[in-house]
């Protein structure tokens, strides 16, 4: 097992989902529209970041990471590793956080990851800014055992602590008879290097988000499902920002792909319920899988999944 990158395999369709930043609502429309379209050999990527440093719903966000992997592993043909989690910057800071101590300058370090959103795991368990801003500066004796208080605060939530140990830094289709691979990235990508020396720069980095020099001949399509400067989803290009701004006043955005990194459906979750699904047809148009999931298309409809909402509720209880 890879316990840095996801491989996906060759999968039928990648269900991507970007940042969602504590939105529990448009995660909850968007789950219900994914369940009744999921099929044998589909994959789903979560991309990261998805609690919301001002939201009060990032614990019902967990539950329903959790809960709905439970309801969609019940589909027969869907196994645990058709669903996969990235480390968003916010998880990664987390992370980091948990090895404060052994930080040459944790104060410092620490506002870097306050600044890459670890407050939304603080809030998430209860714990103080003020409090670990104090910490920071008491020695790494005082950091250590803070450290260990956040760990247990994290295993004490149910399927918490093994949903993070799962999370990856990024996933990847099978080549595709070009010989390329469809990447999916957290935040960003440095296309000067390879994937194993990537480091920081899936999280945070000063360059353009593009695919260029010697990715060209790597990769058909980098996906990424968070900007942090909130430019807005980006679709037309090799890179493609799925963020639409979910949890800073715009919709969740989920897109389909096929393995060779052709984006054949958008869907955009508003609030209140509100979604929209289109086959975004400048490059589904020509594609035979397309044609034939829009002829099948018609079966999926509104009792799906209000199935799916009532399984989801039974097995949250």
């Amino acid at each position: 097992m890879n316990e840095k990158f996801a491989e996906l395999g060759s999968p039928r369709r990648v269900w991507a989902i970007a940042a969602v930043h504590g939105d529990v609502e448009r995660l909850v429309t968007l789950h219900d529209h994914i369940a009744s379209r999921f099929q044998v050999r589909d994959r789903l990527v979560y991309l990261g970041n998805y609690l919301g440093v001002e939201s009060r719903d990032n614990a019902a966000v967990m539950e329903e990471l959790l809960v709905f992997r439970s309801a969609l592993m019940c589909k027969t043909g869907v196994e645990a590793s058709d669903i996969v989690y990235l480390r968003g910057p916010a998880e990664e800071a987390w992370q980091r956080l948990l090895r404060l101590q052994f930080a040459p300058l944790p104060h410092q370090t620490l506002e870097k990851l306050l600044a890459s959103g670890v407050e939304s795991y603080l809030r998430l368990y209860g714990v103080s800014v003020t409090d670990t801003r104090s910490v920071a500066r008491a020695g790494s004796l005082a950091i250590t055992r803070w450290t260990n208080h956040l760990r247990a605060l994290q295993r004490t939530a149910p399927g918490q602590e093994k949903l993070s140990f799962t999370m990856r830094r990024a996933a990847f289709a099978n080549p595709s008879v070009d010989g390329k691979r469809t990447l999916f990235v957290p935040a960003s990508f440095d296309p000067t290097r390879s994937l194993d020396d990537q480091g920081e720069a899936l999280w945070w980095t000063a360059a353009p988000f593009r695919v260029t020099g010697r990715a060209l001949g790597t990769y058909n399509r980098v996906v990424r499902g968070f900007d942090s400067v909130n430019g807005g989803a980006d679709l037309d290009d090799l890179a493609v920002t799925l963020d639409g701004g979910c949890g800073r006043g715009g919709p969740l955005v989920c897109g389909c792909f096929t393995p060779s990194g052709k984006l054949i459906e958008l869907v955009v979750t508003g609030g209140r319920g509100s979604l929209e699904a289109l086959p975004y047809e400048r490059e589904a148009a020509n594609d035979f899988q397309y044609a034939e999931e829009k002829k099948a298309k018609q079966s999926a409809a509104v009792p799906g999944v209000i199935q799916f909402s009532e399984q989801r509720r039974a097995l949250s209880a």
